[in-house]
């Protein structure tokens, strides 16, 4: 079997990790040849307990206890899991084992296909590590532009950060024809970068480059690169083709920087995660008040807070003000006018100019992945369930890995319940609660979609987790921000009630 950069032999009991055996205790492996046999399926502690002990009586701390032991040897965290999840209330699952002997690689789109793999911080500041990755996000929205060219989105090449790639392997984990890596040098005023791109079926070598420039030319550099790959990906590229990867950038570097030491609280989903942000938003919003990014992080940033944090106007006012102000100066930001059309959304209920901005932003990137998870689950709550499932599979494809993959599991959700296909909704509540087991929303779709199949007790249950993790739900609250369409909600209130969530 093998799953990532693993591979995992049953027959003869070895765990390979980038050609290299991963020792683990005789237990642990049991359970993980028990996980992986299940083909992606829950296996509860019970279960576990009788294959791994059979006849015999053992807390059940020693289950936790090697998967813990799973997990470190895996790399993976409890909160931001890739192939071993805890499935709050009834065991654990496995993910992305293929049980045939035979390798089965994702299969490559019918376009030209890259990853961009996060830029090897070589600073000897470890705190600068933000700004190496801060520029290949922005190297990786240069190129989804690019219509032609499928671009696997951040959070899911991002799994690989600091480990050692065999290009070959990983081009079939991601289903890229290219992998674009390199290293970042930031001293004083100055920033080295070196660049390769390479075929990854082959693993040849297809351009390479070394730039030694003034810090105030790194969008140059940036844009630099991505041409050079383009360029090097076709050959005949037209000039306008070329110059679609430029956009506005801000004109201070310092907003940049705070920007970047933003980004990784800007996507938590509850208040108190998200909270970090929102000072370094705004430092930077003082030194450059038209940075249309920062204002649309900021907006999500309140969405958040409103939504979670208790339903106070003023956040709502916030994220609003935020929103529109992203929007003056966004220009063919796709991810800004994402972000800007989800919120307005949410909270100003504007569902045609909302629509019009996601369409916008995928008329200049198809790929962007923001786009296509926001827009699906807007799509969900407004009854067009066929285009939800068509934009969440789409982001899903672009980033099988990416941690925020429980959006689009939750658009699929709603619009699968609107459709009363309640066994699909079921599942694919069941991997947005997976992926981010501390939120409360996918919870709630699955207390949903498990009333409606007539699992009433289980339904209590995910009811019960909802609380847990939101202690403040209620029906009318949540119809503040999603109840848009009304014939859409009636149904998910219906079933919330019969659970007995409050009204």
């Amino acid at each position: 079997m093998s799953f990532g950069r693993f591979r995992l032999d049953l027959r003869h009991r070895k765990l390979t990790g980038e050609g290299r055996p991963i020792e683990l205790k005789s237990k642990a492996f049991d359970i993980l040849a028990v996980l992986a046999s299940a083909q992606g399926e829950v296996v509860t502690k019970d279960e576990l307990m009788a294959k791994v002990w059979p006849g015999l009586v053992v807390e059940e701390s020693n289950i936790q206890v090697h998967i813990s032991a799973l997990r470190k040897a895996l790399g993976e965290a409890r909160d931001r899991p890739v192939h071993l999840f805890t499935v709050p209330g009834r065991g654990y699952r496995f993910v992305g084992a293929q049980p045939s002997p035979v390798e089965m690689p994702r299969a490559l789109p019918d376009r030209p296909s890259i990853a961009v793999l996060p830029f090897q911080n070589m600073s000897s500041d470890a705190e600068q590590e933000y700004f190496a990755d801060g520029m290949v996000e922005d190297i990786i929205t240069g190129l989804s532009r690019i219509k032609w060219l499928f671009v696997i989105a951040r959070n899911s090449s991002f799994v690989y950060k600091g480990k050692a790639v065999d290009i070959r392997q990983l081009g079939q984990d991601l289903g890229v024809h290219y992998v674009l890596q390199g290293s970042v040098r930031k001293s004083g005023d100055r920033v080295r970068i070196a660049a390769q791109l390479i075929e990854a079926h082959g693993g040849v070598q297809v351009w390479a480059e070394r730039y030694d420039r003034l810090l105030g030319d790194i969008f140059a550099v940036q844009d630099e690169i991505a041409m050079s790959v383009i360029g090097a990906i076709e050959p005949g590229l037209r000039k306008i083709e070329v110059e679609r990867i430029k956009r506005k950038r801000p004109d201070s570097l310092d907003a940049y920087d705070l920007v970047l030491q933003a980004l990784p609280f800007i996507y938590k989903l509850m208040p108190e995660g998200s909270a970090p942000a929102i000072p370094l938003l705004q430092k930077a919003l003082q030194l450059e008040p038209d940075y249309s990014f920062a204002h649309a992080a900021l907006a999500w940033c309140f969405h958040i807070r409103f939504g979670r944090g208790g339903l106070k106007e003023e956040d709502r006012r916030s994220a609003i003000h935020h929103a529109q102000a992203a929007l003056s100066g966004a220009g063919d930001d796709a991810t800004t006018l994402a972000i800007s059309a989800f919120v307005i959304w949410f909270e100003e209920h504007d569902v045609t100019t909302a629509f019009d901005l996601f369409d916008r932003a995928l008329a200049i990137s198809n790929s962007n992945f923001v786009a296509l998870s926001t827009s699906a689950v807007a799509l969900a709550w407004t009854g067009k369930s066929e285009l939800a499932i068509e934009r969440a599979q789409h982001a899903l494809k672009l980033s099988p890995f990416d941690t925020q993959n429980h959006l689009s599991y939750q658009a699929l959700a709603g619009a699968n319940f609107h459709l009363k296909r309640y066994a699909e909704a079921c599942e694919a509540a069941r991997r947005a609660v997976e992926l981010n087991p501390s939120f409360s929303v996918p919870y709630a779709y699955l207390t949903a979609a498990l009333i409606c199949s007539g699992r009433d007790q289980e339904a209590r249950t995910a009811a019960q987790s909802v609380l847990k993790l939101d202690p403040s739900f209620t029906i009318r609250r949540f119809s503040a921000t999603v109840g848009v369409k009304p014939e859409v909600f009636l149904a998910f209130a219906n079933a919330w009630r019969e659970a007995g969530l409050p009204e």
